[in-house]
């Protein structure tokens, strides 16, 4: 068992029976334990001044991991919950994670194992990470208040634009377990049912960013987390992590509006260049429908056309990624959007599915997947960087989960842009295509990281459909896809002009 300690919880005891023998001699702790009704045996030696307990023996009491054994260098690991207790032979100093603590006399090597002085190593583990842990000496009696917890402590990362919140937990907690919300105090609360809070490590953690201080509350089905915020934010994301597990919080922090860059950042905000992004291209054809249909070609033809759109109907600046069949790897996309000071980036691309009844039309952002629907759209979209070489492939397989997180806080400051165009496009295209409307939706697509302005990727339809593959074949139809699209972006234009004339 992962073991945690908390009072007020039934009593775990061991009953300590330790022969005054020799060292050398070894005796044992014969071990009762009042919940299971176990018996147990951790094996003890006799020091001059106290008795010595088996490192070992401590480890399978403790914990369910086994622990990390160096026998050249006479050290031995152990790892009770998060966190790692390194014990070296001949030494009195224990380090628990990154802390130091001087035990009464040093360990030694005996059996293939180490021994601690048992009273000064016990008052370690109180101190450091078992609470609930009380040693008795007179009685040679070791009792346990024992919790497990699953909430095990925070760590802050300060960003540019936003703080990053990273609750380590021993599970997993499902969407329907975590609640947030702001309050308008100034405090930041995560809510966790189930969860069950280590406030020991709560209370060490090192507050930074917009974080000033953090409190907790343990309740009968539930825990809460409250964050006291040096300064508003402008929106937050909760993203459960599995590798390792942690419940990662992303706080999004305004500019400060400085009179001397009003001006400077209306100018920055005006939208006057789109980029344009025709998915796939060249040896890359995409998905392909039924009766040969590539995505690569459907969807060039569909971009070509918001743009003509944009250009003939506004004084908007077209730029595409690509304007012929050719093969532009995904790191590249958005380093054109950037080069070319684009205001937004607009990915388009035909879905498919291996359900050919599955039909509709959706915009994604760019966060983590929350459907097993979202995520499989983005594995397919994703595969693209198989075709590419060198370090970027290697750079995009390592963006999922946390990671991914990581990665989109650059572009969190344009997420409530791109959920706004998201909508617009989606709300355009709605009365222009007989087609379901499947709305807006999140997953992590590589092809928009990096954007440094407001993005959406559009699947304009599911090619594997055979009705959808035959409309999107159809120049008239790929015209009103394009039609939809284009309307979505003018109408985003024309709420931004009306945000900076207010400004």
């Amino acid at each position: 068992m992962s073991a945690r300690f908390f009072k007020g919880l039934p009593t775990f005891v061991l009953y300590l029976s330790i022969s005054l023998t020799a060292i050398a001699s070894g005796a044992s702790i014969d071990v009762l334990n009042l919940i299971d009704k176990k018996d147990n045996e951790l094996s003890v030696l006799d020091g001059e001044q106290e008795p010595y307990v088996s490192v070992k023996e401590v480890s399978k009491l403790l914990s369910d991991r086994l622990p990390f054994e160096n026998a050249a260098r006479q050290k031995i690991v152990l790892y009770i919950g998060n966190q790692r207790i390194k014990i070296s032979n001949s030494s009195s100093f224990v380090v628990v994670d990154d802390q130091v603590f001087q035990m009464s006399t040093h360990a030694l090597v005996k059996y293939d194992d180490i021994y601690v002085p048992a009273e000064s190593f016990f008052s370690i583990l109180k101190q450091s990470i078992l609470p609930g842990l009380d040693y008795d000496a007179a009685k040679k009696l070791l009792s346990l208040n024992l919790i497990e917890f699953n909430i095990n402590g925070v760590v802050i990362e300060q960003k540019s634009n936003g703080t990053i919140l990273r609750v380590n937990t021993s599970r997993q907690f499902s969407d329907g377990d975590i609640s947030s919300f702001v309050n308008n105090n100034g405090w930041f609360y995560l809510t966790v049912r189930e969860g069950i809070i280590d406030t020991s490590m709560i209370k060490k953690t090192d507050t930074r960013g917009v974080v000033t201080k953090i409190t907790s509350n343990q309740f009968d089905e539930s825990a809460q987390l409250a964050f006291r915020l040096r300064s508003d934010i402008i929106g937050h994301e909760v993203y459960q992590s599995s590798d390792p597990n942690a419940i990662v919080v992303t706080l999004r922090t305004p500019f400060k509006k400085l009179a001397s860059h009003i001006k400077d950042m209306k100018n920055r905000w005006r939208l006057d260049t789109v980029v344009l992004d025709a998915g796939h291209g060249g040896k890359d054809p995409g998905t392909i429908g039924r009766k040969g249909t590539a995505e690569k070609d459907i969807v060039l033809d569909i971009t070509k056309r918001v743009g003509s759109l944009l250009e003939e109907n506004s004084h908007i600046n077209v730029m595409y990624t690509r304007e012929e069949d050719v093969f532009i790897p995904v790191w590249k996309r958005t380093k054109i959007a950037n080069e070319t000071n684009g205001k937004l980036f607009v990915s388009i691309h035909v879905n498919s599915n291996p359900n050919r009844n599955v039909r509709g039309f959706e915009t994604y952002l760019l966060k983590p997947g929350k459907t097993d629907d979202a995520i499989e759209v983005a594995s397919r979209e994703n595969a693209v960087i198989r075709m590419e070489e060198g370090k970027a492939r290697k750079k995009y397989n390592a963006m999922t989960g946390e990671n991914l997180i990581m990665a989109t806080m650059a572009q969190s400051m344009f997420m409530k842009e791109s959920e706004d165009l998201a909508a617009y496009i989606q709300e355009e295209l709605d009365p222009l295509l007989d087609s379901p409307n499947r709305g807006l939706k999140q997953a992590g697509f590589y092809v928009l990281i990096g954007a440094s302005m407001p993005n959406v990727l559009v699947e304009v339809g599911f090619i594997s459909n055979p009705n959808e593959e035959r409309k999107l074949k159809s120049a008239a139809y790929r015209q009103k896809v394009a039609k939809g699209i284009y309307s979505g972006i003018m109408r985003f234009r024309k709420s931004r002009e009306q945000v900076l004339a207010e400004g």
